[in-house]
C-alpha cells in the first residue's frame, strides 16, 4: 500500500445515518472542504469496542467543533443498520455514520480486511484543503483515544514542529 499522508485524501461519497438516527443523507468528501475532518473507520455495528469509540468521539464533539473540525464514522454496514444501531444501542450521537457497503472507501484508505470484508480501526485527519495529514491503522481489538486524536489535531493546526507528547501551550521546536 502506498502512503496517503501528504496527498489529497481519497474521494468518497456514500449514504449515512444522521447522528439522531432519524434520517439518511448523502455524504461526500467535498462537504468538508474548508474544515478539518476526523474520519474514522470501525469494523461493524453491534460489536463490543465500536460503541465505546463512537460515544467517546460524540461526547467530545464540542472540542472538535471549537477546533474547526467535523467527525465522521464509517463502517461497511448499511445506513439502515447504522440507524437501527443508533436507535437501539447508542442513543443520539453528534455526527453521522457512513455506510461503505461497497467497501471501496475502506479499500481506498487502506483499512479493508478483504478476507473478512470489514475495516480495521483506521483514523485519518484531513486538513481544510483536503490533504491527508495523519493516519493510524491498528488491530480490531484495541479502541482509539479521543484525547490523543484531539492532541494530534491541535498539533497539526500549529503548523510547527511539535515534540513527542506535545500539549497545547507548550513550546514548539
Amino acid at each position: 500500500m502506498s502512503r496517503l499522508v501528504g496527498k489529497q485524501a481519497p474521494d468518497f461519497k456514500f449514504n449515512a445515518a444522521t447522528g439522531d438516527g432519524k434520517e439518511f443523507v448523502e455524504i461526500k468528501l467535498e462537504d468538508y472542504k474548508g474544515k478539518w475532518l476526523v474520519l474514522f473507520f470501525y469494523p461493524l455495528d453491534f460489536t463490543f469496542v465500536c460503541p465505546t469509540e463512537i460515544t467517546g468521539y460524540s461526547k467530545q464533539i464540542e472540542k472538535f467543533k471549537s477546533l474547526g473540525a467535523e467527525v465522521l464514522g464509517v463502517s461497511v454496514d448499511s445506513e439502515h443498520s447504522h440507524k437501527a444501531w443508533i436507535n437501539s444501542s447508542l442513543g443520539q450521537i453528534n455526527f453521522p455514520l457512513g455506510s461503505d457497503m461497497t467497501k471501496k472507501v475502506s479499500d481506498d484508505y487502506g483499512v479493508l480486511i478483504e478476507e473478512e470484508g470489514i475495516a480495521l480501526r483506521g483514523l485519518f485527519i484531513i486538513n481544510p484543503e483536503g490533504v491527508l495529514q495523519y493516519s493510524v491503522v491498528h488491530d480490531l481489538n484495541v479502541g482509539r483515544s479521543v484525547d490523543e486524536t484531539l492532541r494530534v489535531l491541535q498539533a497539526l493546526q500549529t503548523g510547527g514542529l511539535c515534540p513527542m507528547d506535545w500539549e497545547v501551550g507548550e513550546d514548539l521546536l
